[in-house]
């Protein structure tokens, strides 16, 4: 059996209550989501289970769920370290 790719993306801002999730697809809109991340010069993370997770628990422009606002952390933390060293 061939999994398909899940994409997620969030995004979080001081005025925001929680990261938001901005966009989520599968298959042919995942890879179109992340082609056009990597166009904008986004860092894009590979984290399966977490865009599973979001991709089932949330719709775009949604907060994302509270039991998933760790491993959001832990991917906006690495993000973020990332493009510093950029």
């Amino acid at each position: 059996m061939v999994k398909r790719k899940i994409a997620s993306a969030i995004g979080y801002s001081k005025d925001d209550l929680a990261p938001v999730l901005l966009v989520s697809g599968r298959g042919a809109e995942a890879e179109k989501i992340i082609a056009i991340a990597k166009e904008a010069g986004v860092t894009v993370m590979e984290d399966a289970s977490l865009a599973a997770l979001l991709d089932s628990s949330a719709k775009p422009g949604d907060i994302i769920p509270q039991w998933c606002w760790e491993a959001a952390a832990k991917a906006l933390a690495f993000v973020m370290k990332k493009e510093r060293s950029l």
